[in-house]
């Protein structure tokens, strides 16, 4: 076998996949040292996949699974495209929602005046209510005392008849 590259390499080294590593690090050098055309690398041995019946059914099992990946990937990016759709159209009704609730402070300062406006005509209606109680029990002691006039009327006419009789039997007799 042709040597490619001298590799020198100083510290602790882990034997696990050694081998490999040194032979991609080779397979990356390109110091210009080789002269001629290159067709490719043979390479034999424990390191060259064989391709027999399992690892065959395997990659084909591979290729099956990242079609299905594929069309399922396909439906997820349909998915995020409407999900994306929703997620602007959600974004559109917050800035007018966002928007009516600039609102919302001259709203407060309009129903705290009014608040206010309440508690003045509450205090008004209040004071007439009170008046109006006061103005009923005025009314009634009218009521009585129109009463008493009218009995008094009734007792006074009921006099003058009386004298008017006593008048008529002082001057015939």
């Amino acid at each position: 076998m042709q040597t490619r590259a001298d590799i020198i390499l100083k510290g602790k080294v882990q034997m696990v996949g050694f081998r490999t590593f040194i032979k991609n690090s080779a397979d990356s050098l390109n110091n210009g040292s080789y002269k001629g055309e290159f067709s490719s690398f043979k390479r034999q041995g424990a390191d060259v996949p064989s391709e027999d019946g399992a690892v065959l059914s395997v990659l084909k099992s591979f290729d099956a699974k990242a079609e299905t990946m594929v069309a399922i990937l396909g439906s997820m990016n349909e998915k995020l495209g409407s999900i994306d759709e929703k997620q602007d159209k959600t974004i559109e009704i917050l800035k007018d929602v966002k928007e009516d609730t600039k609102y919302i402070p001259g709203i407060k300062d309009d129903t705290s005046k009014l608040l206010g406006k309440q508690d003045k005509s509450m205090g008004i209606l209040d004071s007439v209510k009170q008046d109006t109680g006061e103005m009923t029990d005025t009314l009634t002691f009218l009521k009585a005392v129109y009463r008493e006039t009218l009995e008094l009327k009734e007792k006074y006419e009921v006099l003058s008849r009386d004298v008017a009789a006593i008048k008529i039997k002082l001057e015939a007799g």
